[in-house]
């Protein structure tokens, strides 16, 4: 997989989650996200499940980047609840056992946190819709890892970029690939006229200090 095709995945992804609005930019009127932080922008990619084509398109980019990365990988597994739709369908295409992980075990019954068959040592790749701070994806990897089986990645539909996520993804030695990014968002925004130069700038500025930004 060459940077050019990398390239197009990114730009492809971008254009595919402004036209089907599942991510939302709004620098004048900005949303509230759980933590409390105010944001330009909203991201929800439940919404790709909702059209055959595009939950196609994306499947498909997740299928040619593990072939080229991780070819030995023995399991995929879904990160509850935002990817667990996506990675079933990756796992489809490649033939492969699918699991999920939730955030946590569940209370009652057999009290699991990772729902699925698995064996002690298998290989996984980790499908996660979307990464902000990182947090709660790897808080499924730690999970596996608990369980004995061999993370080899996760990817990601799209990444906010914060800094914060690049150090806790370091941190925890996961490797991380995502189908395209903020960057790459608010530059394909500006190209299909969806957003100002003005207001890619506060969109930028957002992103430098999220927590403090107003």
């Amino acid at each position: 997989m060459d940077n050019q095709q990398q390239n197009n995945y990114k730009s492809q992804t971008a254009e595919l989650l402004l036209k089907l609005k599942a991510i939302k930019l709004n620098p004048t009127d900005p949303f509230i996200w759980a933590s409390g932080w105010k944001s330009p922008i909203y991201c929800d990619n439940r919404i790709l499940l909702s059209d055959p084509n595009s939950r196609n398109i994306i499947a498909n980019y997740f299928t040619d980047i593990i072939k080229y990365k991780y070819d030995d990988v023995e399991v995929i597994a879904g990160v509850a609840t935002g990817a667990i739709g996506i990675a079933m369908l990756v796992a489809e295409k490649l033939n492969l056992p699918f699991i999920y992980v939730r955030p946590e075990a569940k209370k009652h019954g057999r009290k699991n946190q990772i729902e699925g068959k698995i064996s002690d040592k298998q290989k996984i790749v980790v499908i996660e819709d979307l990464i902000s701070t990182g947090k709660s994806s790897l808080n499924a990897v730690k999970a596996l890892r608990e369980s004995n089986l061999e993370v080899l990645g996760m990817i990601a539909i799209f990444t906010y970029g914060l800094n914060i996520s690049m150090e806790n993804f370091q941190k925890n030695k996961v490797n991380l690939d995502t189908l395209s990014n903020y960057n790459e968002l608010i530059n394909k925004a500006i190209d299909i006229k969806y957003i100002s130069e003005k207001d890619s700038e506060t969109l930028k500025k957002w992103n430098e200090d999220p927590e403090n930004w107003s």
